[in-house]
């Protein structure tokens, strides 16, 4: 049981949940802000986040004004912040308020860093804005106007004070955040960015920051350009409820990025106080920063600005079963909002298109030749085909289809390519590799030439051997390009015959499109009408279809005999894992705690526009199972497929297998080390 706790728990894969807090407050009553800041820790606490972020000020309210210079409010403040480090000394949580601190008869913007009732550190701002309605010049000084590096506060002594701090927690691998302050984010280069580069991941900003209509949408641009540029997470919290209204007004905005993504935000204009949970993937920026070496280069050149303390918290997260909070999309390469999911399936297939158009005008050769089978990959292929002649202003005709049936071809699928090809009006032809594929197994002896039922491997490659000599002879013949089929996901699984059938052609338009993505981008080009209705229902038709080789016959000839699914394992999975594994490099255990995490619950909101009784569910056991092909397909058996494959466009970050792109690797690797830790993911 314990093992079991240990794996389904965040902190164990790289994760940690953090919390941007927005208190309601009272302008210049810092005992009830105490009071709204506890209330908001301990929900936090409860919520098994470590870290807890408040907004600029939020001791004091942020817009006092000349009541700064006030003996009374200043002692409140020192007060206030006795209380919240007495309430949380014994909460193992890091919590960043803001405050007003008095220092060497100067006044300073603080985050007050605070750990088990011990402040470990104060962050100050560096610019502040005086500008507009802002007048922080009036009251406060600036971090480089610091005349000590460490104060004595709330009788503690020797704390680090400036804006050079980062803190480092060990028990957290990769956890070491960084505070700066509102307008430090507005500045050409924010502090943070230093920080980044002097190793912070984590990236906290305590903001007071009021709202002017279209002001969130600019605080969206910071924050996720920032961590998409420091390849860090960014938190950011913004004064809401309860701050004067004199002249301005709050919305309270709550952010969480992480490399340029949403993980998490606040409502806004909320009468109540907020936590923003999110559960940030510190495994992933470790590892865009491994392959960034641009992230170094700025590193090496910036050495003299990243002169940072570094200040240890002895923080030990909590055990037991902590699932993730953050949504985990099934299907990684395919947005799950609509509207970028329409922007996406625009943009792959485009990008297809425009590989093909321009292979086209540099050979000079305006024919393409493609085998029409009646599954997907195929399919897609053909529509790229036929767009890119209507792009180069060619007719259809150009395009020389064929389908090509043997041995174990259905008539569902038949059935499929004939009519596609009739729909898109391009050259159809047939040819039946049915008698060259058995003069072929005469010639070598294969028992299914004296009339035995042997399907075996050969059996199953001297079709798809067939198949691809013949259309590289058409070509030839029709001064034409063939156009490859096999897609990402086969690639990763070695899922094609070397050398023949969806492993060669001149040129493969699908190359680095996985499975699931090709399923949308027909279901888009077919919901859009973009070749005529009759295309359309050709397409759902064939979306429809069993993913199958056929190549081993069955006793239904209407339907596909073989199917791919139950030998390689289901694509959706699959493609999870080739996203997890290639894309970010992560533990297989890792892995495994995401796929579960996204699809033990078939009522999960991450699978769109798919209706309820299509949606899937997978145990830990056949995760783990699945997994452990993957493992072996992908690291031990196959990677000699993917050292020679044809040319092809990339159409998504970490999305090629291609040795010329974003993958290189031995074809003689072991996968020992992959299998070693999925031994250590449990059953259930």
């Amino acid at each position: 049981m314990k093992r079991n706790q240990e794996f389904f728990n965040i902190y164990r894969h790289g994760f940690v949940r953090v919390a941007a807090c927005i208190p309601g407050v009272r302008v210049s009553d810092p005992a009830f802000n105490a009071g709204k800041v506890l209330d908001l820790i301990r929900r936090a606490h409860e919520g098994k986040a470590v870290f807890a972020v408040f907004p600029e000020l939020c001791l004091s309210a942020y817009s006092n004004e000349d009541l700064f210079f006030q003996e009374a409010l200043l002692r409140s403040v020192e007060e206030a912040l006795l209380l919240v480090l007495r309430e949380t000394a014994g909460l193992d949580m890091v919590v960043v308020v803001g405050a007003p601190c008095r220092i060497e008869g100067g006044l300073y913007n603080c985050g007050i860093v605070m750990y088990r009732g011990r402040i470990m550190g104060i962050a100050v701002k560096s610019y502040l804005p005086n500008y507009r309605e802002f007048y922080e010049a009036r009251q406060f000084r600036s971090s480089r106007e610091l005349p000590v590096d460490t104060i004595d506060l709330c009788s503690q002594s020797g704390i680090p004070i400036g804006a050079d701090l980062l803190f480092r927690v060990p028990a957290v691998p990769g956890f070491r955040f960084f505070v700066e302050i509102c307008e430090d984010l507005w500045s050409p280069v924010p502090p943070s960015s230093y920080a980044a580069l002097a190793g912070a991941t984590v990236m906290v900003n305590l903001s007071a920051s009021n709202i002017i209509a279209g002001k969130d949408e600019y605080r969206h641009e910071l924050a996720a350009s920032q961590s998409a540029r420091c390849i860090s997470a960014y938190i950011y919290t913004a004064a809401g409820f309860g701050e004067s209204t004199t002249d301005l007004a709050w919305d309270g905005h709550a952010l969480v990025y992480e490399n340029g993504n949403l993980v998490s935000e606040s409502k806004r204009f909320s009468w109540e106080p907020q936590v923003a949970f999110a559960d940030i993937d510190l495994d992933r920026l470790i590892m865009e920063r491994i392959r960034m070496n641009t992230f170094h280069d700025a590193r090496v050149r910036s050495s003299d600005h990243t002169a940072f303390r570094d200040i240890l918290v002895d923080l030990d997260p909590p055990g037991g079963r902590i699932l993730l909070e953050r949504e985990i999309s099934r299907f990684p390469y395919v947005p799950l909002r609509s509207e970028l999911r329409d922007k996406r399936c625009f943009e792959v297939y485009n990008i297809q298109v425009q590989g093909l158009a321009k292979r086209m005008k540099a050979t000079g050769i305006q024919n393409l030749v493609i085998g029409v089978s009646g599954g997907l990959d195929s399919t897609h292929a053909l529509i790229v085909c036929a767009r890119a002649m209507d792009e180069l202003g060619l007719p259809r005709t150009n395009i020389k289809a064929f389908t090509m049936p043997g041995f174990a071809t259905s008539q569902k699928t038949y059935q499929n390519s004939r009519n596609l090809m009739a729909a898109l009006r391009v050259e159809a032809g047939e040819i039946d590799i049915r008698p060259g594929s058995m003069q072929m197994m005469q010639d070598i002896g294969h028992p299914y030439a004296r009339g035995e039922e042997v399907y075996d491997v050969t059996f199953e490659n001297v079709q798809a051997g067939q198949r691809t000599s013949v259309l590289f002879r058409l070509a030839n013949h029709l001064n034409a390009l063939v156009v490859g089929t096999g897609d990402l996901s086969e690639l990763a699984l070695g899922w094609s015959t070397y050398g023949v059938g969806d492993h060669m052609s001149h040129y493969n338009v699908n190359a680095s499109v996985p499975k699931t993505l090709i399923q949308y981008v027909i279901r888009w080009v077919a919901d859009r009408d973009l070749f005529g209705a009759e295309v359309s229902r050709s397409l759902k038709d064939i979306l429809s279809t069993e993913i199958s080789p056929e190549l081993v016959p069955g006793t239904n000839k209407d339907q596909p005999a073989q199917s791919t699914e139950k030998i390689i394992g289901p694509y959706e999975l699959q493609d999870f894992n080739t996203f997890y594994l290639t894309r970010y490099g992560y533990l297989p255990s890792k892995v495994a705690f995401l796929s579960w995490s996204a699809w033990h619950d078939r009522r999960a909101g991450s699978w769109p526009d798919v209706p309820e009784d299509a949606r899937n569910e997978y145990s830990l056991a056949e995760i783990k199972s699945w997994l452990r092909v993957f493992i072996r397909r992908f690291f031990k058996l196959s990677q000699y497929k993917r050292s020679c494959i044809p040319n092809g466009p990339k159409v998504g970050s970490g999305g090629s297998l291609s040795p010329r792109g974003d993958y290189r690797a031995p074809s003689d690797s072991e996968d020992a080390p992959w299998m070693a830790d999925l031994d250590t993911v449990p059953e259930e």
